[in-house]
């Protein structure tokens, strides 16, 4: 049985987090030398560093919204605009809760290079992890398929560097920024809440990349 200490410690730490919504909570555009601030741990980009628009969002792992848009609208995105230098984008953390936490520290353990392939798996198999009564047997089970091991699993569970960088990305997004839901997109600063289709994105896009 995986020992459930790490997570446990992560519920207790959480108590600390700043609550969501401070701050400028409805400011709806900000600037981008601000959203360019980087966490501890630096933002994983996809795309041209020379495209036209800068898309940021806070995405947290437990979220059945952010899974939708990672599973079905952002390889659309990815193939129309990220991989033809149109669009430049970055995942940031913003976890609402100590499991959320924990799939994200996994996820930044596993490096950049392979930071989007375990987000992309545990959205994939969201429901299998945050539906069960067990549910660090069953991230382990899935993140297993990585090359994680139970004392590799552990060992990332307990990096306080980890989960000090990703905590400090959510307060900051929380404070900084307003936000308090997810996903919540930055689109050349300008803020979106919610779900969003690829149609909508389209709509975003056009007049932004001039077409």
């Amino acid at each position: 049985m995986v020992d459930r200490r790490s997570l446990l410690r992560l519920m207790a730490l959480s108590g600390a987090l700043l609550p969501v919504g401070l701050g400028m909570a409805h400011a709806e555009t900000m600037k981008m030398e601000d959203l360019a601030v980087e966490g501890p741990l630096g933002d994983v980009f996809m795309g041209s560093p020379d495209a036209k628009v800068t898309i940021i969002e806070y995405a947290s792992m437990t979220c059945s919204h952010c899974a939708n848009f990672s599973t079905k609208i952002f390889p659309l995105v990815k193939e129309k605009y990220i991989d033809t230098g149109k669009v430049r984008f970055t995942l940031r953390e913003f976890p609402f809760d100590p499991l959320a936490t924990a799939a994200f520290m996994l996820a930044r353990c596993k490096g950049n290079d392979k930071y989007y392939a375990m987000v992309d798996l545990l959205f994939a198999q969201q429901k299998a992890w945050t539906g069960s009564d067990k549910p660090t047997e069953a991230l382990l089970s899935v993140v297993r398929q990585a090359g994680f091991t139970q004392e590799s699993f552990e060992a990332c569970l307990k990096n306080k560097a980890i989960y000090d960088g990703v905590n400090f990305v959510k307060e900051r997004g929380a404070k900084v920024f307003g936000v308090d839901s997810t996903p919540t997109f930055f689109i050349n600063g300008e803020k979106r809440s919610g779900s969003i289709s690829i149609e909508d994105m389209d709509k975003i896009l056009t007049p932004l990349l001039g077409g």
